[in-house]
């Protein structure tokens, strides 16, 4: 096999502090729901106290994501582990019902990705580029800045930033390396920092709100993209994206008072699948390969936006289980990291012995727009 046009490889995903079964985060984010609304609405009886903690706890295990598809999931904030409302830093909900507002949480963020980029670079050299992916905090110098400037590599390093993309947005970061690479760019780092769990807002009671606030979860991963041969990773063959016409209400994500909202709705996957078989053929034609023979052979990396997402598309196309198999376990044991999502399925196939060099992996995300975007990938050098 000749020299690759780009490689994506070094997968490195930090562990977070905090991690919870997910049951436990049911029954937290259930306690949660209430207490706002007592901080709002006192009630006026214990009796009264009583049924409303119980319907806000049905409402959760009601519309929640259930525990057989996610087990647990991470997070960087520790008041995620316990119940003292008055010792919170955010979600201090006996004075704040909604939680503190977006100046505390993005001051959090901040911590949280500085931190992170001084743990991923405590060895390492400086990289030719470096691109900055996240949709759940915006803070200027950004985190990869702080880290260029603080070790003095502001000549050597490139700084870009993927913003307010969502889950998508490791896709059009790839097509930011693929053009780095053309340009002569040697090694460019991608670095995700995803604070899902920071923008829960407990008076948001919809069930809607009540998927996405059990759905989504923390993640910072980083990997490399270079034109290298002869090491483990996966080849990029071809990207491809398009936006679905009329369906820009489907999914969105706005800053908000309080941390970022976003809305997911019902519908998506029927989007999803009314469109896919029309983009999966043209994602084929770009990489030279017959659609039916990805279908039959590739492994698929669909982000997990929800486990119907998943089954939707398994349905679709007829895939075996196994087919989706690293797409399924990061939703269990991770949940939706948003754009983190997709890199650590990546990172869980090239890891995987059972999933030989030269298998075609198909990558699927979706996001605002409804944008789909995937890309045809190949695994290499093990």
């Amino acid at each position: 096999m000749g020299q690759p046009t780009l490689l994506i490889h070094d997968f490195r995903s930090l562990p977070l502090d905090h991690v919870a079964d997910q049951r436990t985060i049911l029954e937290w984010i259930a306690a949660a729901h209430a207490q706002a609304e007592l901080t709002l609405h006192p009630p006026l009886t214990e009796a009264e106290r009583d049924t409303l903690v119980q319907r806000y706890r049905k409402l959760v295990m009601r519309f929640g994501c259930s525990t057989d598809r996610i087990q647990s999931r991470q997070s960087a904030l520790s008041d995620f582990t316990h119940g003292d409302w008055r010792a919170m830093r955010i979600f201090a909900l006996e004075e704040a019902p909604s939680g503190r507002g977006c100046a505390e949480r993005s001051l959090f963020f901040q911590e949280v990705a500085e931190d992170a980029f001084r743990r991923f670079y405590e060895e390492d050299g400086p990289p030719d580029a470096l691109i900055h992916v996240t949709c759940t905090g915006y803070v200027s110098p950004s985190g990869a800045q702080r880290l260029v400037s603080g070790r003095g590599w502001g000549r050597a390093t490139r700084v870009l930033h993927a913003y307010h993309m969502g889950c998508y947005a490791s896709l059009p970061a790839l097509w930011t390396a693929a053009g780095l690479a053309s340009a002569g760019t040697s090694r460019i780092d991608i670095v995700h920092t995803e604070l899902c769990t920071l923008h829960l807002d407990p008076l948001q009671h919809a069930p809607e709100q009540l998927v996405v606030q059990t759905l989504f979860a923390d993640g910072l991963i980083r990997y490399t993209a270079s034109a290298v041969n002869g090491i483990p990773g996966l080849e990029v063959v071809a990207l491809h994206e398009e936006i679905v016409p009329g369906t820009e209400g489907e999914m969105s994500w706005m800053v908000s008072d309080f941390g970022m909202r976003m809305v997911l709705s019902r519908h998506v996957p029927e989007a999803i699948r009314a469109n896919l078989g029309g983009f999966l053929e043209r994602l084929a034609a770009r990489a030279g390969i017959p659609l039916p023979e990805l279908v039959e052979k590739a492994r698929f990396a669909i982000h997990p936006g929800g486990p119907r997402i998943i089954d939707e598309i398994a349905d679709l196309l007829g895939l075996r289980p196994e087919q989706v198999e690293a797409s399924n376990q990061v939703l269990r044991t991770r949940g939706n990291m948003s754009s983190a999502t997709l890199p650590h399925v990546w990172m869980a196939l090239v890891a995987d012995a059972e999933v030989p060099s030269g298998t075609w992996v198909v990558a699927l995300a979706f996001g605002p727009g409804l944008t789909v975007s995937g890309a045809v990938l190949r695994k290499a050098g093990t």
